[in-house]
């Protein structure tokens, strides 16, 4: 069998396996979940359509700490407050969607070579930046209103983060540095020490979950959503579907060698340690940047199509989240719901603000072709 990067599950998941870990709002279980051998991620076929569930709701757990990009959140003017509709409805800008549409009709893709893998995908490798008490999408111009985040991405994020301020304030923790976007998860708390537990890898994937390109566009500058449920307090035993699991070089128990004490959190055993995979929809309305639940402007698709209601079809974004932890007898618990101490409010926010070119250049090249790309281009290393 061959070593695939840490970042890659081991290849000899089965597919009861793979659905285990498909931790997604209303995702089915035959959703492509992660870039893993062909043989299995050919298995997947199209999500099915999400079931919007309620928007995080507001815990702090914490003190925000100090941050890399502090000095960068402090020098930012007041943000120009998006018009909302009274209902929650953000519409999207036309005129920038349809400029954004025009450039993308006209970007031609760059050659293939024949040996870079057939996943129809690009990504962005990104690293911890900070953590705040702040949720701009679900509580925008309110710091300290939410649950402990951990951002990664954009350094510049806070309450007050616009899509303008995506734009201007650029500096990342991702690679390509041409990824503007913010993204960011409840903080992990580790029961033994009450200490965060952050990230040590964040890959952000845009990917088909569909068998045909036909009807591909890019993904718009500014689209806000929202994947899992914070709200979500149920168990996560071994085999639930919502759990942490482990991953590492080669084969191995993806629930772990053992359980934490109330059987929520896995332990792994050699070089493993704790990962979480979270997937968005694959479509879009093509009318609202954002929607009142922050969930009900995207969809799943179905049968290689997008549903009627939501017909422009888009890269979905996947999150496979990497943390420095093997796990413990004392588990863990997630700002989201630090009395249930169980993975099931785990969620994911996405805040999209690529440089418009980059995005639409690589949907072209990896998406639409059909082709693996990594931070950079192609990639010929990935699975044929």
């Amino acid at each position: 069998m061959q070593v695939v990067p840490s970042f890659r599950r081991s290849a000899t998941l089965t597919g009861a396996a793979l659905a285990v870990v498909l931790a997604t709002a209303g995702c089915g279980a035959d959703a492509v979940a992660e870039p893993v051998p062909s043989s299995i991620a050919a298995a997947g076929t199209s999500a099915t359509t999400a079931t919007p569930s309620a928007s995080p709701s507001a815990a702090p757990t914490a003190s925000p700490s100090p941050s890399p990009s502090a000095s960068a959140r402090s020098a930012k003017p007041a943000a120009t407050k998006t018009v909302k509709a009274a209902n929650g409805w953000i519409p999207v800008d036309q005129k920038a969607w349809q400029k954004q549409a025009d450039a993308y009709e006209a970007t031609k893709p760059d050659p293939a070579p024949a040996e870079a893998g057939n996943l129809p995908e690009f990504r962005a490798d990104c690293t911890y930046s900070h953590r705040l008490a702040d949720d701009p999408i679900v509580f925008p111009g309110l710091p300290g209103a939410s649950h402990m985040h951990s951002f990664v991405g954009n350094k510049a994020v806070d309450a007050d983060t616009e899509a303008a301020d995506l734009m201007k304030f650029t500096a990342t923790t991702c690679k390509p540095v041409q990824d503007h976007s913010a993204y960011w998860v409840p903080t992990l708390y580790d029961n033994a020490t009450g200490k965060p537990v952050e990230t040590t890898g964040f890959r952000v994937y845009y990917r088909s979950l569909q068998k045909k390109a036909a009807g591909q566009m890019p993904v718009p500058t500014g689209l806000r959503m929202i994947a899992g449920d914070a709200k979500k307090k149920v168990p996560t035993p071994r085999g639930a579907q919502g759990q942490f699991y482990c991953a590492f070089y080669g084969p191995g128990d993806i629930d772990g060698v053992a359980r934490s004490k109330d059987g929520n959190w896995p332990i792994c055993g050699g070089d493993a340690t704790l990962h979480f995979m979270l997937q968005f929809p694959d479509c879009w309305d093509g009318e609202h940047l954002d929607s009142p639940n922050h969930k009900d402007h995207v969809a799943f698709g179905a049968g290689d199509a997008c549903p009627a209601s939501h017909p422009v079809k888009i890269p979905a974004i996947t999150f496979d989240i990497r943390y420095g932890a093997k796990g413990s007898p004392a588990g863990f618990h997630l700002s989201s719901d630090p009395d249930g101490q169980s993975a099931s409010s785990m969620h994911g926010d996405a805040f999209v603000a690529w440089d418009v070119d980059a995005m639409n250049q690589r949907t072209k090249n990896c998406v639409v072709q059909r082709r693996t790309c990594d931070n950079d281009g192609y990639d010929p290393f990935s699975y044929n």
